[in-house]
């Protein structure tokens, strides 16, 4: 019978620098050494334009990816069955127009 591995103590410490922010959208760029994702904020000033102001790139190894798909796999799923399934596409709102009390 072989010995059991006793897990390391994972300390999580934030540096000074540490910034937390929003993004509504996020680009993949793969190539053989790493993925690239580049995190920014869209919005739309006229129906026919988008403007998406990046403000974060962050770069992971092929394993670092795969580990990050399985963690926010599992978590989607478990959202999805607290609060329901996640639709991608976009859903079409009638918000009255005009001023908002």
């Amino acid at each position: 019978m072989s010995p059991t591995v006793q897990q390391p103590q994972v300390n999580v410490v934030q540096t000074a620098d540490y910034r937390e922010s929003y993004a509504n959208s996020v680009q993949v760029r793969v190539s053989v050494w790493d993925f690239q994702l580049t995190f920014g904020l869209a919005s739309s000033e006229s129906p026919d334009q988008v403007t998406i102001r990046n403000h974060q790139g962050i770069f992971l190894s092929p394993q670092q990816a795969k580990a990050l798909l399985n963690v926010l796999g599992q978590n989607v799923a478990q959202y999805e069955q607290a609060f329901g399934t996640l639709n991608l596409e976009p859903q079409s709102h009638n918000f009255p127009h005009g001023p908002v009390n």
